[in-house]
Formats: C-alpha cells, structure tokens, sequence
C-alpha cells in the first residue's frame, strides 16, 4: 500500500503522519509497515 492509499484510510497528515508505506494489513487486526526518515525531519531539531 502506497503514501496516497494510506491517506484515503488514515485521517492524519504530515508531520503526524508516521508511515510511508504498508507491507502487510490484515483489515481491523494489524498492519506492518515503515517510514522513510532523514535527519531533516522537525522531531530531530
């Protein structure tokens, strides 16, 4: 599941946004995924 995917399902936007991507979704159960961080990214100011 990509960036644009993952908006349509979660209501949260950047910076409170904390996934790039989804590996695996069993729907109302659990998800795995990752996101992508450089050290430009506010939270390492």
């Amino acid at each position: 599941m990509n960036i644009q995917e993952i908006m349509k399902i979660l209501p949260h936007r950047y910076p409170f946004l904390l996934v790039d991507r989804i590996d695996e979704l069993i729907p109302g159960k659990m998800a795995i995924g990752s996101k992508n961080v450089s050290i430009n990214e506010p939270y390492f100011v």
